[in-house]
């Protein structure tokens, strides 16, 4: 992390027109590719590059009969790109790899680092669907990969954990349709909380997706992610209600991203660095991309930054918040192509008695905010470690109304 002395730049609430950046698709645009023939290989590690007509990605060949089409690209932006072609994927024969979706994350998720390249989930193991609350919570907690569909609503027991229910790693938890429900408890990513560990344990959990699926009513946090896990995507949910975070990620968690969700009916948003003393586990660590989610009427924390570098908040809707991104504990924080609409202060270095953060703001539109965003610097670019494009900051309500939250993805 660096020590610069920090200058403090108040940026004018003023409303930006015309701001720079291509528009794109409201969300990326998934393809569910059909089964592949006899003998077909597994999915590839990463589906970043539209694949060929016998591949998935840039990973490895699906053999005679095996997945056709390509699996369409991550695109050059973080928009999520669109699917690949669908004419010849259609189904193969008997025991070829699950289908898979044609789309992969983008943004720190797809950093390699921690002896990982990339995110991947559950592809490559077995496809279940559950509909119990016994179904949910065996399949979450087994070893190895699996694509998890929830279908319907799932009751999470509160128990003796506080609702907090263990992912192991590997893990895609995929809702099916637009009604999918987690109620009742929340997910915990991560090992039990030990302070005495600084650098990431080699069974830190990792490599999981969450996707599509509405956490609601959690007596604590809806999704907790903790000590050193990484290589997460959260995409296209509804988080909303919980007692306490709808979406922490704490005490070293790393390389993750957060996109297209709609956080609604909510205090304590995305709390990212669990508190002061955190400087041991989180520095070097705490990279995250939030775009393209919808802060809507979510109080506080949207997110609320310690230590993290760089974290990167770009073409996300804030409707109606106290505040939107705080960066305190020398975070560093890039905030670029997003729409704040009544919000009491879109962005704050300066923050109660935490000692101040930094923060690069670019193309924001402000209107109707009480207060400025303010600035300190540098902060290192997100496109040293990816490549994206951000939309304008004055397309992005309609781009992410349009495309954030379940129900908008293919499957």
């Amino acid at each position: 992390m660096k020590g610069a002395v920090l200058s403090l730049v108040l940026l004018g609430c003023t409303v930006l027109t015309g701001c720079s950046g291509a528009a794109s698709s409201p969300g990326p645009s998934d393809e569910a590719v059909g089964q592949g023939g006899a003998g077909g290989g597994a999915p590839g590690g990463t589906s970043g590059q539209g694949g060929g007509a016998t591949s998935v990605g840039n990973g490895s060949s699906s053999g005679a009969g095996g997945i056709g089409g390509g699996a369409g690209g991550q695109g050059g932006a973080t928009s999520g790109g669109q699917g690949g072609g669908v004419t010849s994927s259609g189904q193969g024969g008997a025991g070829g790899a699950p289908p898979v979706l044609g789309d992969g994350p983008d943004g720190f998720a797809t950093v390699e680092g921690h002896g990982v390249r990339t995110t991947t989930g559950g592809a490559g193991g077995p496809v279940v669907t559950v509909t119990t609350t016994e179904e949910f919570l065996d399949y979450i907690a087994r070893p190895g990969a699996y694509v998890i569909q929830v279908s319907g609503t799932i009751a999470l027991p509160a128990g003796t954990t506080d609702g907090m229910h263990d992912v192991t790693s590997h893990k895609t938890i995929l809702g099916l349709g637009a009604d999918a429900t987690l109620t009742g408890g929340g997910l915990k990513i991560g090992l039990p909380v030990d302070d005495a560990v600084t650098s990431p344990p080699p069974d830190a959990v990792h490599n999981i997706i969450i996707r599509n699926i509405k956490i609601t009513g959690a007596s604590d946090d809806l999704i907790n992610i903790q000590m050193f896990s990484h290589h997460i995507w959260i995409d296209h949910c509804d988080l909303s209600n919980g007692g306490d975070g709808a979406l922490d990620i704490k005490r070293g968690s790393d390389l993750i991203t957060v996109s297209w969700n709609h956080f609604y009916d909510h205090t304590k948003t995305c709390l990212l660095g669990h508190d002061e003393l955190g400087a041991s586990q989180d520095i070097g660590r705490l990279r995250v991309t939030y775009h393209h989610n919808f802060f809507d009427r979510s109080d506080q924390r949207n997110p609320r930054v310690r230590f993290g570098e760089p974290v990167h908040v770009y073409n996300n809707y804030y409707n109606d918040n106290s505040y939107g991104i705080a960066s305190t504990w020398n975070a560093g924080v890039v905030a670029e192509g997003n729409y704040f609409f009544s919000v009491n202060n879109p962005g704050r270095v300066i923050f109660e008695d935490n000692n101040p953060g930094r923060m690069v703001a670019r193309d924001n539109t402000l209107i109707d905010c009480n207060h400025e965003i303010e600035v300190a610097g540098p902060v290192v670019e997100p496109s040293t470690y990816y490549d994206y494009t951000a939309d304008s900051s004055a397309d992005v309500p309609a781009i992410v109304m349009a495309g954030a939250g379940v129900g908008k993805i293919d499957l």
